[in-house]
């Protein structure tokens, strides 16, 4: 049975996309720790990130870094953190969290409740920062 992400990946469940390639999609997640909180997922449905292959890292840490620099220019934090948990969702995928301070990489800061209209207006800010 395919993932959460890859029916997202497969517009069988909608997503916030910001970007999207060959091989790697980032979008936003329903529930984020910070506003601007973005998943980047390869197309590749594997559960652990070791086991990704080569090709398939060094494209999803291109687009984690492609990313991070447009969430970096629109939310100006101190940092923008990458994590990868992959407890939840048995599919590779880096949060990018934008970021004051180490104590808010907490999982149980994120907003279940996040309006669809905060969502929208902070992809299209990343979506133009990567134009």
């Amino acid at each position: 049975m395919p993932t959460i992400f890859t029916r997202i990946i497969n517009r069988e469940l909608p997503g916030r996309f910001v970007f999207e390639d060959e091989h790697t999609v980032a979008f936003l997640t329903i529930a984020p720790i910070r506003p601007g909180h973005t998943l980047v997922v390869p197309r590749l449905e594997i559960d652990h990130w070791i086991d990704l292959p080569d090709e398939a890292q060094r494209d999803l840490w291109s687009v984690a870094a492609k990313v991070g620099r447009a969430i970096q220019e629109s939310f100006q934090p101190r940092r923008v953190a990458a994590i990868i948990a992959g407890l939840e969702v048995p599919h590779t995928h880096v949060h990018l969290i934008p970021i004051e301070s180490e104590k808010q990489l907490d999982f149980s800061l994120a907003d279940p409740n996040a309006s669809s209209d905060q969502l929208d207006e902070v992809a299209e800010r990343i979506r133009t920062a990567l134009a």
